[in-house]
């Protein structure tokens, strides 16, 4: 079983380099790293979830072939796992056992979202920080800030002019939801999810903000490794 990782806007692939300790060696740890940062830092930014999406089937479409396969998205990468599926099901290719959404609202919950990618600087990470997954510590070097800003802005951007799309056919496997105990996220939202899904829809709250994905590793791959043990 592989288990594809999506990271949140500005992550990378490394985000998820400490679960492979966690978890048990039935599964192999695959994080997807996305353009534009880490070891593909020299590649340009995405236009558009579309093209993000189109990127990271081309990534995977190998190995979902000749494997069965979850996929783990947290924040930005639970819409990207999410429109993920539905090109997988375009292309005809084998589909996923379980898909994990963390930290996100269910698709076309929101009704209108705040512009934040075209404020100034300061402004911005201040609005980022105030999601309690950033150090006040970047906003005061430079050099990070210069590296770090570009990636996160064009993340929030694709995010921000994300247009929702209503499909007919839900998602044909369990997911499982997990959520933040302090993040501002809506109940509704949430549950939600269970109306994107003609299987099972388990939700999960675990103790943290927005970001609760950092600081709860062993206890979020445990729930994997008992939901893919079920599959």
């Amino acid at each position: 079983m592989i288990l594809f990782c999506l990271p949140y806007a500005g992550g990378s692939e490394a985000i998820y380099y400490n679960w492979k300790g966690f978890l048990s060696n039935s599964i192999e740890l695959h994080p997807i790293e996305l353009k534009g940062r880490g070891r593909r830092y020299n590649q340009e930014f995405y236009t558009d979830i579309d093209e993000a999406v189109n990127d990271i089937y081309n990534l995977i479409k190998e190995k979902i072939e000749e494997n069965e396969y979850a996929i783990y998205g947290h924040s930005m990468g639970s819409l990207l796992a999410y429109e993920l599926y539905y090109k997988i099901a375009s292309m005809g290719k084998r589909m996923p056992k379980h898909i994990f959404f963390s930290g996100y609202s269910a698709p076309g919950s929101i009704k209108e979202r705040e512009i934040t990618y075209t404020l100034p600087d300061y402004e911005f990470m201040n609005k980022i920080i105030e999601l309690g997954g950033t150090q006040k510590e970047i906003l005061e070097n430079k050099e990070l800030l210069e590296l770090f800003i570009p990636i996160l802005r064009n993340d929030i951007k694709i995010l921000e002019k994300y247009k929702y799309k209503d499909r007919e056919e839900k998602i044909n496997c369990d997911i499982s939801i997990l959520n933040g105990s302090k993040d501002s996220i809506k109940i509704n939202e949430i549950t939600e999810w269970r109306n994107h899904t003609s299987k099972k829809c388990n939700i999960y709250t675990f103790t943290g903000n927005h970001f609760f994905i950092n600081d709860n590793a062993e206890n979020i791959t445990n729930l994997i490794k008992y939901s893919l043990v079920e599959v």
